[in-house]
């Protein structure tokens, strides 16, 4: 089982849209970055764990449990032109983009902030992607120890 960090805004899609939705469910999809677009077309299987952490938000932290429910599979948004993240580069029969489905497992009895992570930077999260200056990507592998860490700081 891989474990995983999922950044999203909760302004665009946070874990309160994902509580609502049926069975807790949703396509995560929308990404447009190729290095997370591999990790998710290549890496991503069900059963996965992974962390929702909101980001740019007044306190950017995790909020939450996913489990993966469908490996990666071709993003149909961008083949749809009302959608906000068509591409007309991308050709159905050979895809650029790919998406996963996830389902909330539990939300957090806290928000994990970002400044509390970083505090554990240097030692239990040392080489935790999201930690490192200049990182960006929106999903992004994180080790079991890690994982486990974080989620004990509940």
């Amino acid at each position: 089982m891989n474990h995983w960090l999922m950044k999203t805004e909760p302004t665009t899609f946070g874990i309160d849209d994902l509580a609502r939705a049926p069975r807790k469910t949703t396509m995560w999809d929308g990404v447009r970055n190729y290095q997370a677009r591999n990790m998710l077309r290549d890496d991503f299987a069900k059963g996965d764990r992974a962390l929702l952490y909101h980001s740019s938000c007044a306190v950017p932290g995790v909020v939450g449990v996913m489990r993966v429910v469908r490996a990666g599979y071709p993003d149909a948004s961008a083949f749809d032109r009302k959608d906000a993240h068509y591409d007309a580069g991308s050709d159905p029969a050979n895809p650029r983009w790919y998406a996963v489905d996830v389902q909330l497992e539990r939300r957090l009895a806290r928000v994990i902030t970002l400044e509390e992570l970083r505090r554990h930077a240097s030692r239990k999260l040392a080489g935790m992607i999201l930690l490192q200056r200049g990182s960006r990507l929106s999903v992004m592998p994180l080790t079991e120890a890690h994982y486990e860490f974080i989620l004990s700081l509940e």
